[in-house]
């Protein structure tokens, strides 16, 4: 982990809000791990990516972006995709955002919202970025955790936005947990919510809980709430799109989405990116498959490693948080010996706690195998 930034001439101009963050944790790099490990082949579980692949027609449409040049600017209202995904969705396209990732668009809701000293409310264990970015901007986060059984606490969220926060990011699934909101527990947030907050519903990895039963459509739930909402999706997860970066959010009104394009980088979403992500909607049956197989993984191997003594995280995502029982760090480096990269957590009550995305059936098996065998092996 890199150090506080020391003091030096250059850091003394650093906003002090920003030189107390920790720095985003990617998880380990493939090379050094590879390096460790003495392995030509390095299983990548910390990211959440999809192991699938991308569809064949967003490898087409890629191929003729880079042909048609990348020596001009993108169109900087991507307007081709926010027509599409407006189509998509029945929404008008003046409401669809778009972001280098939709952690983009949390970082410009940060910016186009918050003043020093503003309540942010979000959740526990959480996204990091739901935190760092309020914190850049000088606001206050407060964080509600999950109840013993990860699930939904509906008097600390009650609780917690009684204090009228500005600000309230909502991830359903949650990120770390897998875990989901039902409809109901969504209703009771909206009810509780001031109307002078912004609720920021982060479906990021929406698709892989869609068909599960009593997930909420965010979209739906929130169409005719009478206060300021958006909900942000992405490409990376389901559609397998992590390496070209484009995500969007559906805002309750167009004066949202002005606000954020007064704060974004005029080309923030690259030319390419916005042709696959284009093809990437229209291809319902890879998306489709995409879910089913990762589905399929999650059951199994939940079972697997529960049967071997672990506690894991119900999931509705395509990673699984999974309780080790001891210092996930340590975990985290005998997995990378093997060849393995996974998150170990370390978020305050969670430092047992590893995130695992799951891969393909051959390295989701090598996996359960290596972390089962280090958890028999290194018992408290």
């Amino acid at each position: 982990m890199n150090p506080v930034l020391t003091p030096t001439p250059s850091a003394s101009l650093v906003r002090r809000e920003v030189a107390g963050l920790p720095p985003y944790d990617p998880g380990a790099d493939p090379a050094d791990v590879a390096a460790l490990s003495g392995s030509g082949r390095v299983i990548k579980l910390s990211n959440n990516e999809s192991p699938y692949g991308i569809s064949p027609v967003v490898g087409e449409a890629v191929r003729k972006a880079l042909a048609d040049g990348v020596s001009r600017y993108p169109d900087p209202s991507g307007r081709r995709l926010a027509e599409a995904l407006g189509k998509s969705l029945d929404v008008p396209s003046d409401r669809v955002v778009l972001g280098n990732g939709s952690e983009d668009i949390l970082g410009l809701l940060c910016q186009a919202v918050l003043d020093p000293g503003d309540l942010v409310v979000t959740q526990a264990p959480g996204f990091s970025l739901h935190e760092t970015f309020p914190r850049v901007m000088g606001a206050r986060v407060h964080k509600v955790r999950v109840t013993a059984e990860f699930g939904f606490d509906a008097g600390a969220w009650h609780d917690a936005l009684a204090a009228r926060p500005k600000l309230v990011f909502l991830a359903n699934p949650c990120n770390p947990t897998g875990a989901m909101l039902t409809a109901g527990e969504l209703e009771r947030v909206v009810a509780a919510l001031p109307e002078s907050a912004l609720l920021v519903l982060d479906e990021a990895y929406g698709e892989f809980a869609r068909s599960r039963p009593g997930y909420p459509d965010g979209l739906e739930a929130l169409r005719g709430l009478d206060r300021p909402w958006i909900v942000l999706r992405t490409f990376s997860k389901a559609y397998g799109l992590a390496g070209v970066r484009v995500g969007y959010g559906i805002a309750s009104d167009t004066a949202l989405v002005q606000a954020l394009d007064r704060v974004r980088t005029p080309y923030n979403v690259n030319h390419p990116a916005q042709e696959a992500a284009i093809a990437a909607l229209g291809d319902h049956t890879h998306l489709a498959d995409t879910v089913r197989r990762t589905a399929l993984e999650i059951t199994r191997v939940s079972e697997r490693l529960r049967a071997a003594g672990l506690r894991v995280v119900p999931s509705s995502t395509n990673f699984l948080f999974i309780d080790t029982g001891r210092p996930a760090d340590h975990v985290a480096r005998e997995l990378h010996r093997a060849g393995i990269i996974v998150k170990a957590w370390r978020e305050p009550g969670y430092e047992t706690y590893i995130r695992a995305s799951l891969s393909t059936p051959g390295d989701n098996d090598v996996f359960v195998r290596c972390l089962t065998a280090i958890c028999a092996k290194d018992k408290p």
